[in-house]
């Protein structure tokens, strides 16, 4: 039995060139010590962790994400038990792919980290993580642990849009890619270059679109597992090799998702457990917090063939956890309190494209140094960005001021294509906390509105605390709320309502985003002492 596994939901390509109970396999294993609650609930993390890719290496599991426009890019997340997550580093650590991506004359907004492959090769005990840019080539990198570092082995000139990467049982690496029309590549021996590639199945016209391709070798077999955006899952199997002749089924279409107003779980990978048993790990498009994953176990027909066990006709709520050993240690949470100790940021933080190093630090704090002179925040470099805790959370920073100077802006935002703030304004000597919204953008990712102060308040002294509570509830635009504090216990509400969009066209969910920028001339700084995101 072997394995190896990539993704998306709506076809990218269309948008930016105009977007019951477990199997019977699921046997307890005898020997280790089983641990895990009764049952576990749908989404497994609800945080925007997009086009799962998931394997097993021992008793590890990781996965890996789409992150587009943000850096470092593609989070690899570890788990012990398929259902308590933590992210543990990024395999890209900077989007080095042209001036865009570093807000240089261009800006890369819904580009850079889309479905991608994460493996591992036991041969000499390497992670690989592959992955197309801009539809003109392909990257892939190593890395002897998924916290790093992350190195870039090779760059492919062949674009593998959507790729899934396999690591067969005699070690050669093979891709299976493509939208509708599926290729399979073929590695060399050191992976750096390819060494042929074919077409090996067009999806039927009553099908539509197929992509999102993770690659597998079970027993002997070769599946690829496709996605149809954003409503179904379809999967092709070869007994005669990576290049098949290939059959197609259905797995599922239509289905019914586990969160209320949010969509079908698709577009995810495979993954079996210590015991044998199979899961399937997908995504639900669930804006205007983003994809959230979901997962869910898995039995084999006679003739081998997945299907996903269903409650009551739909994707599950809760399902019995999987039986795995216990954990050796319990993950990092993916919320908290940060306090910006040590010497680098920690893995849950990524930037709005990739910083200026020279204009923040860690240490006793988090200092953000402007970065960029516009008064639009879409253009500024060194924005700070945390995922939105769903199905409602608030992020509470405390935010020492006084180093700022006449036109500076910083705050805490809910950033997307139309985003809104909280934060210090200082203008003629004084500061003031306000809350601005209109910031937007169009379909193109051109910023059409650089915001309108809506509220704001006189404030003294070098220290202000900033909130913001965000329901990121599915199947409704929903409200985001500001409010400040001068001590840290009473805070007030600052302006009105923020409606969230649930529109899916930015792909990415709303996040949270500590930003400072210049408006007149670079100079001023500000330092968060303290970050922390909460549930109610």
């Amino acid at each position: 039995m072997d394995l190896s596994w990539s993704h998306h939901a709506f076809t990218r390509r269309r948008t930016l060139t105009a977007a019951t109970g477990l199997a019977a396999g699921a046997l307890l294993p005898s020997g280790p010590a089983l641990a895990a609650a009764a049952q576990y609930t749908n989404p497994v993390i609800w945080q925007d962790f997009a086009d799962i890719d998931v394997m097993r290496v021992g008793d590890t599991y990781y996965a890996s994400a789409s992150t587009m426009h943000y850096s470092p890019g593609a989070p690899v997340l570890r788990s012990y038990d398929l259902v308590n997550w933590e992210i543990a580093g990024h395999a890209v650590p900077v989007l080095d792919f042209g001036a865009k991506y570093d807000l240089n004359g261009a800006r890369g907004y819904v580009r850079g980290i889309w479905a991608s492959s994460l493996a591992y090769r036991p041969s000499n005990r390497t992670f690989y993580w592959l992955g197309q840019i801009d539809f003109a080539r392909t990257y892939l990198y190593t890395a002897t642990a998924v916290e790093g570092p992350w190195s870039r082995l090779t760059t492919i000139s062949t674009p593998y849009y959507d790729a899934g990467l396999l690591v067969d049982t005699d070690d050669t690496l093979y891709v299976a890619y493509g939208n509708t029309t599926i290729s399979v590549a073929q590695l060399s021996p050191d992976g750096r270059s390819q060494v042929r590639t074919q077409e090996v199945f067009r999806t039927p016209s009553s099908v539509g679109t197929l992509e999102g391709a993770r690659f597998y070798k079970i027993n002997g077999q070769y599946y690829i597992f496709l996605t149809r955006p954003a409503n179904g899952q379809y999967i092709l199997k070869s007994p005669s090799g990576p290049f098949g002749p290939y059959t197609m089924r259905q797995v599922l279409l239509d289905l019914r998702g586990p969160i209320p107003g949010g969509g079908v779980p698709h577009q995810g990978g495979l993954v079996r457990t210590q015991s044998g048993a199979w899961y399937y790990m997908a995504f639900v498009d669930a804006y205007p917090g983003g994809r959230m994953p979901a997962l869910a176990p898995v039995t084999w027909t006679a003739d081998g063939w997945p299907v996903v066990q269903l409650v009551n006709g739909a994707w599950g709520t809760t399902y019995p956890s999987p039986a795995v050993p216990t954990p050796p240690r319990q993950v990092t949470p993916m919320t908290g309190v940060d306090t910006f100790d040590g010497t680098s940021l920690k893995p849950r933080w990524e930037w709005n494209h990739n910083p200026d190093n020279t204009r923040w630090s860690v240490g006793n704090g988090l200092t953000l140094r402007t970065a960029t002179v516009t008064h639009d925040l879409y253009w500024a470099r060194n924005t700070l960005t945390h995922r939105i805790q769903g199905p409602t959370s608030t992020a509470t920073v405390q935010l020492d001021h006084s180093a700022m100077r006449d036109g500076d802006r910083a705050g805490l935002a809910l950033l997307r294509d139309s985003s809104a703030w909280i934060g210090l304004m200082r203008d003629g000597g004084a500061t003031r906390v306000a809350t601005v919204t209109g910031l937007t953008m169009d379909g193109n990712w051109n910023t059409t509105g650089t915001g309108t102060e809506i509220a704001s308040a006189p404030v003294s002294g070098g220290r202000v605390w900033l909130r913001a509570n965000a329901d990121i509830r599915p199947g409704a635009p929903r409200p985001g709320t500001f409010s400040y504090s001068t001590d840290g216990i009473t805070f007030t509400r600052l302006g009105p309502a923020f409606s969230m969009g649930n529109d899916w066209r930015f792909f990415m969910g709303y996040r949270f985003a500590l930003f400072n920028h210049a408006t007149q001339a670079l100079g001023g700084a500000v330092r968060v002492t303290r970050f922390e995101v909460s549930t109610p």
